[in-house]
């Protein structure tokens, strides 16, 4: 390239050839422009089993240990009370066909027991909501209103604050 400073002024074709030089110049890449893959596919086959220890993974449970806990307790809660039920069933079935009095005779002591085991339960219940704390002494309540008030003009704020 030639740096010489140009010290006469040049001509309307010697302005539009340097000008197209100088464009064509710009616009031509020096180095040609490489286009990468911009995804990439591995479809080599995964190996089935390796030397690879395995990855810690972290416990990501929604579900807190007392609650599952519960949810478990509860299944086999209610998968028992279902056989004790079948049990029952097959009981008052045989019982069944001998006649409605005697079924209801067998069952209403089955009953009274149940009414009982309530009772106990709503009593212990009761017992145990009882608050034993006794608070002794003098209460004193001290209420303090203060009032601002800027009531000039057509726009007013009334502030009230009360402790």
């Amino acid at each position: 390239m030639d740096f010489e400073p140009i010290t006469r002024p040049l001509t309307d074709a010697e302005a539009r050839a340097e000008a197209e030089r100088i464009i064509t110049q710009s616009f031509q890449p020096e180095t040609p422009v490489r286009h990468f893959p911009t995804s990439f596919r591995d479809d080599t086959k995964v190996p089935a089993y390796g030397d690879t220890p395995p990855v810690h993974q972290d416990d990501k449970r929604i579900v807190p240990a007392w609650a599952a806990g519960i949810a478990v307790a509860s299944i086999g809660v209610g998968a028992g009370s279902v056989g004790l039920g079948c049990c029952a069933w097959l009981v008052l079935q045989g019982l069944a066909s001998v006649t409605l009095t005697s079924v209801l005779m067998v069952t209403l002591p089955l009953a009274g027991i149940a009414m009982v085991a309530t009772a106990i339960g709503g009593a212990v219940s009761k017992a145990r909501s009882v608050s034993k704390t006794v608070y002794e002494g003098p209460v004193t309540q001290n209420t303090q209103i203060t009032n601002t008030s800027t009531t000039r003009g057509m726009f007013s704020r009334t502030r009230n604050d009360v402790r």
